[in-house]
């Protein structure tokens, strides 16, 4: 009985750290600011699927809507910083190693609108 009850828990409390895992996933999709060149949208679960670790973004930048515009108006981040030493770079590596990966130019990331 008592090694039923602790499975019933351990079950519970895996099914429970499943679901908020899932809800603290964010947005599918988000658009950041591309500044003149237009929009960029981000397949955001694509690469929290694929990078399994935030911190590889959000290291340079807080998980909150918006975040990197207000550190560009701040002078805390330069302008294509996350383009370039982020995004373009990792996309980079994993084409290089093979993987499948992003696109390495502007134009295939901006959207005008």
């Amino acid at each position: 009985m008592k090694y039923g009850l602790a499975f019933l828990f351990a079950g519970l409390l895996l099914f429970s750290s499943m679901a908020v895992a899932d809800q603290d996933k964010g947005p599918e999709k988000i658009e950041l600011d591309g500044g003149s060149r237009g929009k960029v949208p981000l397949p955001h679960r694509t690469h929290q699927n694929t990078l399994k670790d935030c911190n590889a973004c959000h290291d340079v930048f807080p998980q909150k809507a918006g975040a990197i515009a207000s550190l560009k108006a701040e002078g805390k981040l330069k302008n294509k910083h996350v383009m370039n030493k982020l995004c373009i770079a990792c996309h980079k590596t994993e084409k290089k190693a093979g993987k499948p990966s992003g696109p390495i130019t502007c134009a295939d990331c901006h959207v005008r609108s």
